[in-house]
């Protein structure tokens, strides 16, 4: 949840350390499997977002998600870029049973295991589609964050309920089923049978940074990427980003 009165001016504030991430674990598995077009699953990938710019580095990606019109949208923003991505409907937890075991270099687990019904049976999934060596970028919604948001605005007691609740939601009205930490994060990928490679926090400072001084100030969008990609290991910031993303490894 963004707090009020911010802005996400560009999509590259908020992606870019994932981006980072990203292009760097592509660059190792290329290099590991001599490989240049990889194999991705974005499950729950919705329109595209990251789909359609992985096909257009050359990779082959294939998109699930519950929505017929997200994956209406995603065969529209990807005709529109010239590159093919095939759309299947169904769920985290579908994975084993629509597409191949072993099939895949990389699976994109974006903002879903805060709404599926069962997280591990959804990781489970995803190991089965991976091939060894393979890797899971998770991306999740982290309650401490949260708490910082509902106290800016005001919601003191919301903000409370968020650290003291196991799932991490401050009430009946929360949007978000749960979020994790990054100690229940490694903890879940550990249980599915996940090495660990890298934690970082995503959107550290950008959901807290006023939309004027984006708008108002030349070079203050890039500046607010370097200061996000500086932010993303820090051992204490890292821990209060809006959302935590994690590259976990199939043995």
């Amino acid at each position: 949840m963004r707090a009020e009165g911010v802005t996400t001016r560009t999509p590259a504030v908020r992606t870019a350390v994932v981006w980072d991430a990203l292009r760097s674990m592509l660059a190792e598995r290329t290099a590991a499997t001599g490989r240049t077009s990889l194999d991705i699953v974005d499950a729950g990938g919705g329109t595209g977002g990251f789909a359609v710019p992985l096909a257009e580095l050359g990779h082959s990606v294939t998109v699930v998600d519950p929505s017929p019109d997200s994956l209406a949208a995603l065969e529209r923003r990807a005709k529109e870029r010239g590159v093919s991505v095939r759309g299947l409907q169904g769920d985290a937890a579908d994975l084993g049973e629509l597409l191949s075991r072993d099939a895949a270099d990389l699976v994109l687990c974006h903002s879903v295991l805060e709404y599926v019904e069962d997280p591990i049976s959804a990781l489970t999934a995803v190991a089965g589609l991976l091939r060894r060596g393979g890797t899971v970028s998770v991306l999740a919604a982290n309650p401490v964050a949260s708490a910082i948001h509902r106290a800016l605005a005001g919601q003191f007691d919301e903000a409370r309920a968020v650290l003291s609740d196991p799932g991490g939601t401050w009430g009946d009205r929360d949007p978000t089923p749960r979020r994790f930490s990054a100690e229940t994060l490694a903890e879940l990928l550990g249980a599915t049978g996940f090495t660990i490679g890298s934690i970082h926090g995503v959107r550290v400072f950008a959901d807290l940074v006023p939309s004027r001084l984006l708008d108002g100030e030349p070079g203050a969008a890039e500046a607010l990427v370097a200061l996000e990609q500086a932010a993303a290991t820090h051992p204490v910031l890292r821990d209060v980003a809006t959302q935590l993303h994690v590259l976990a490894h199939r043995t």
